[in-house]
């Protein structure tokens, strides 16, 4: 597998406590177990470990941004968890959503009585995910992201590319399945596509490929949508992803290939 996963790009704010070394050691290999499970092997349990022993040792340290950025990884565990399921065909239970919100919003509230905007940022927009994906609720959704995106800059200052990348996607989608503006959706995703493509994980960027190629589709460019999704379809095998994200390049790049031909 080309490059590898850039595990400093989440940098710990600055807080009135020292933040515990551990933690930080902790919450970065936890981030790496989580992007592995997400992406190649659907084993969420290390990473769930991993966020868990932070979490705990930053209470125990008085490390309230640790807390706070353990949480906020409970709760994007539970999240990713949450996607695979609908990923493959299942529904998750109303209890878990409920579990998964309630970590965000948890997270949430630490990180703003941290004063971080960075970590805020990201918080506000974790929460937006579990209404705009699970809940299917637009509106409430906007009113987390929204904020991040007013966010978006402090985010990446404090180190966390992909968590930018993150907010500018699902804006994209936005104006993709929403609010209809393809050109904008096109323009949202061909930055967040940048934005992993800096980062260096080849594992975070065929599903960006795919966004910005069903944009394309939605904008009537379909050839633009095959180039995109040809790439796709060769990174994700490339990089050993998991058979429903390979599946999923490999079926949009056929239905972009039949609107090539039909155009």
């Amino acid at each position: 597998m080309d490059g590898g996963p850039d595990l400093r790009r989440d940098r710990l704010p600055s807080v009135s406590v020292t933040p515990d070394r551990t933690v930080r050691e902790l919450c970065l290999a936890a981030d790496e177990a989580l992007t592995e499970a997400s992406f190649c092997t659907g084993e969420f349990t290390e990473a769930e470990r991993l966020f868990s022993d932070a979490l705990t040792r930053a209470a125990d340290a008085g490390d309230q941004a640790g807390e706070a950025r353990a949480l906020s990884g409970l709760g994007r565990v539970l999240h990713l968890r949450n996607v695979a399921a609908l990923a493959t065909g299942g529904e998750p239970a109303e209890a878990v959503i409920a579990a998964e919100e309630e970590l965000m919003s948890r997270a949430l509230a630490l990180w703003q009585e941290t004063g971080d905007s960075g970590g805020t940022g990201r918080a506000l927009f974790d929460m937006s995910l579990v209404f705009q994906v699970l809940r299917r609720d637009w509106d409430t959704g906007m009113r987390y992201l929204w904020p991040a995106v007013g966010l978006a800059d402090a985010v990446e200052e404090g180190g966390d590319v992909y968590g930018r990348s993150e907010i500018h996607r699902h804006l994209g989608f936005y104006y993709l399945y929403a609010d209809i503006r393809p050109r904008e959706a096109v323009r949202q995703l061909t930055h967040s596509l940048a934005l992993r493509e800096r980062i260096g994980d080849p594992r975070l960027i065929p599903s960006a490929l795919v966004a910005l190629a069903r944009a394309e589709l939605a904008r009537a460019n379909p050839q633009q949508a095959v180039a995109l999704l040809t790439r796709a379809v060769s990174v994700a095998q490339r990089a050993s992803l998991l058979p429903w994200r390979v599946q999923d390049a490999e079926d949009t790049l056929r239905e972009a290939k039949a609107a090539a031909i039909s155009s």
